[in-house]
Parts: C-alpha cells; sequence; structure tokens
C-alpha cells in the first residue's frame, strides 16, 4: 500500500510484488518522511528488495527509506595508455576492455554494494551495453524496476584512457542518457522520489529531469545531493533551489564559481560564492588531498584521504564518495563519521580497475575502518 506524503509516517507489513516498468517509474515503495536536517531521528522502517527487474517482492525489515539514484548508464570503454596523445598524434594503447559505468550506475551500485537498499531511475538502449549495465546493476544489488529501456536510442558509452599512474581522461556520449525522456513527468511518476531517504542526481542526464526530480523530492521533504560532474554549463538556479548539498571536485569547482581553487582558502571562497548562488552545503571531492564538508556559517569538517596500498584506477572514486556520503547520512551517522566512511570506500575504490567492478562491499568498508 503506498502512502502519500500527508499520510502516517509508518509502513504496512503486508507483502506487495510489483512488475517492471520500462517507460515509467511509478513502482514504489511506502512512503516514509525524512527531516532534512537530523536524518538521525527518523525511526521509520524500511524495506527490503528482491533483485528481479521483472518481479519484485518487496517487505519491511529495515530501519531506514531507501537511497533513489537518478542519473546516467555508461559502458565504459576502457584503453590503457602510458600517456595521453598530443595533438595530431596516434599511439597504441596496451589493452581495452568494456566495463559497465555512468555517474548514476556507479553511485547506485554503490549504494547496492554497501548494503542499503537502492533505487536506480535512468535509461538504457536495446543492446550489447544496455545488457552488460543492468546485468551489473542487478548483480550488486540494486533495484531495477525503474530503468527504463529505450528503442530510438543506444546506450549512453565512454572512452576513458587510463594511465598507467592510476589518473584518467574521460569522453562521454550521452546516448540514452540524454533523450527519450518524458518532457514532463506525471505525478505518480515521481512517487518514487517522494519516498525516498535521500536522492542523488548527477549532471549527465537533462538538467530538466534533474530539476522535476529535485522539486519533487524537495515536497516531500527528501533531501538532494547533486554531484556536480557531467556537463560543462552553469547549473540553473532552478535546479540549485532545490540542492541540499552540491558535491563538486575542485575542477568542478573552479568552473561552476569562474574562481580560483588551488589552496583551501581559494577553494574556501568558491564555496562562498555556491552559497549566494543558494546552495547551503557543499562537499568537494580534494583528491589526494581528501575532501572537506562546508556548511554555510560553520567551520568546516576536513577529512584526510585514507591511503590506498596501491592506485590502479581512480574511475569511480568520486562516484563511491559521494554514494558512500549519501548512505551514512541517511543511516544517521555524523557529519565526520560520514566524511570518513566515504573516504574509506573511495580509497578500496581505487585499488581496483573500472568502476562498478571497483565499488566496495560494506564489510570492506568496515574492516578497513576499523583497521585505521
Amino acid at each position: 500500500m503506498a502512502l502519500s506524503p500527508s499520510q502516517p509516517n509508518w509502513l504496512s507489513t503486508t507483502t506487495t510484488t510489483t512488475k517492471h516498468s520500462k517507460t515509467t517509474f511509478n513502482t514504489i515503495p511506502s512512503q516514509i518522511n525524512v527531516n532534512q536536517t537530523n536524518l538521525s531521528s527518523n525511526k521509520n522502517p524500511i524495506l527490503s528488495y528482491s533483485i528481479n527487474p521483472s518481479k519484485t517482492s518487496i517487505t519491511q525489515n529495515q530501519n531506514n527509506p531507501p537511497l533513489v539514484v537518478v542519473g546516467s548508464a555508461n559502458a565504459d570503454i576502457y584503453v590503457e595508455i602510458n600517456r595521453l596523445p598530443k595533438e595530431g598524434e596516434t599511439i597504441s594503447a596496451k589493452t581495452g576492455q568494456t566495463l559497465a559505468g555512468g555517474k548514476g550506475a556507479n553511485q547506485a551500485a554503490c549504494g547496492g554494494k554497501l548494503a542499503y537498499p537502492t533505487y536506480f531511475v535512468g535509461q538504457i538502449g536495446e543492446d550489447a551495453h544496455g545488457r552488460l549495465i543492468s546485468e551489473a546493476l542487478e548483480t550488486g544489488g540494486v533495484q531495477l524496476d525503474h530503468l527504463s529501456i529505450v528503442s530510438n536510442a543506444p546506450t549512453g558509452h565512454a572512452v576513458v584512457m587510463l594511465q598507467s599512474d592510476g589518473q584518467n581522461s574521460i569522453i562521454i556520449v550521452g546516448g540514452a542518457n540524454m533523450c527519450c525522456w518524458p518532457e514532463k513527468f506525471d505525478e505518480k511518476d515521481l512517487e518514487v522520489v517522494k519516498n525516498a531517504g535521500i536522492v542523488l542526481l548527477q549532471r549527465e542526464i537533462p538538467d530538466s529531469v534533474n530539476i522535476q526530480v529535485a522539486k519533487a523530492a524537495r515536497s516531500a521533504g527528501v533531501p538532494v545531493i547533486l554531484d556536480a560532474g557531467g556537463m560543462e554549463g552553469p547549473i540553473p538556479v532552478e535546479l540549485l533551489n532545490f540542492v541540499d548539498i552540491l558535491s563538486p571536485n575542485e575542477t568542478e569547482l573552479a568552473r561552476l564559481t569562474g574562481m580560483e581553487t588551488e589552496s583551501f582558502e581559494q577553494i574556501s571562497q568558491a564555496v562562498l560564492k555556491c552559497n549566494e548562488m543558494g546552495v547551503k552545503q557543499v562537499l568537494v571531492k580534494l583528491g589526494s588531498k581528501g575532501s572537506a564538508l562546508f556548511v554555510e556559517g560553520e567551520e568546516p569538517i576536513n577529512q584526510p584521504i585514507i591511503s590506498a596500498s596501491k592506485v590502479i584506477d581512480t574511475t569511480g572514486a568520486g562516484d563511491t564518495f559521494t554514494a558512500a556520503f549519501a548512505v551514512a547520512l541517511v543511516e544517521g551517522k555524523s557529519r565526520k563519521e560520514c566524511l570518513k566512511f566515504a573516504a574509506a570506500a573511495a580509497s578500496l575504490c581505487v585499488q581496483v580497475k573500472g568502476a562498478i567492478p571497483s565499488m566496495p562491499a560494506r564489510k570492506a568498508v568496515l574492516d578497513l575502518l576499523h583497521s585505521l
């Protein structure tokens, strides 16, 4: 039984069977309201899901509402190179491989592998790349009833140029991520968002989709984290108005604000500009320098990296960090604990090649934290 936002803040214990939809996201868990400023105060039971995209059994058994990720799904075409080619130069790759990825799918996979109930809302084509992604997400424990299959666009893909030091450069082809979305969603299509504990967005799908999703989340009191990665253009003010936490890396922060971000002081000044744009919390990913959470009117919280024994591939590390932070936040951890949990997950991620394949299991993250 689906409850509207105005109904009592509890769940029926009745088990509900739902069917896979290729075109809408109107298969939803029961409504759970979340206080944006105090997630730890939420005591509502949550749903656990069997992972079968055609038939999902939903039952009550946990204490937190689900993570809903709305975003992109790509097939990542990896080429391993010693260095980037110069202009006009052709070089040979050592190896090539295609793996599942995309910022939205990465973050959903991270939530699933961290053993947290996770929905992914996105689009793939009717092709081999789409099947690669859906299989990877299903294996990772992600609920797929809201993954749409479109017939008139290919699955999005990306070329990942992976250098020997683990750093990467990426070129994205949007495909189904950037087209075929409804121009305007019906209210029933957005119920999955309104029933979330927290919503994750990125900029590899149209801004118009993100705006509708963020607005629906805000109307139901569901916090929204926007990962700034993806499109290079400015973020619409209308979207920022419905975002609770903006999460850029240093480069994205510089691009969004037009300011230098080389030093921590410069980053702090750039964050103030984000505050002026309407965002009260900014979670900045600083690469080898760690991360920092800026809350307007408060001192920033710094988190150094948790050193990895080896760095093989940084692809997906930022997505792992953001998703792990979201999971910890909706579970009621403190801000400092959220940052440390996310840092541990990212540290494990960079030690494995590929985005989704590198997402760590919850036990591995907890074991690393306990070893510190």
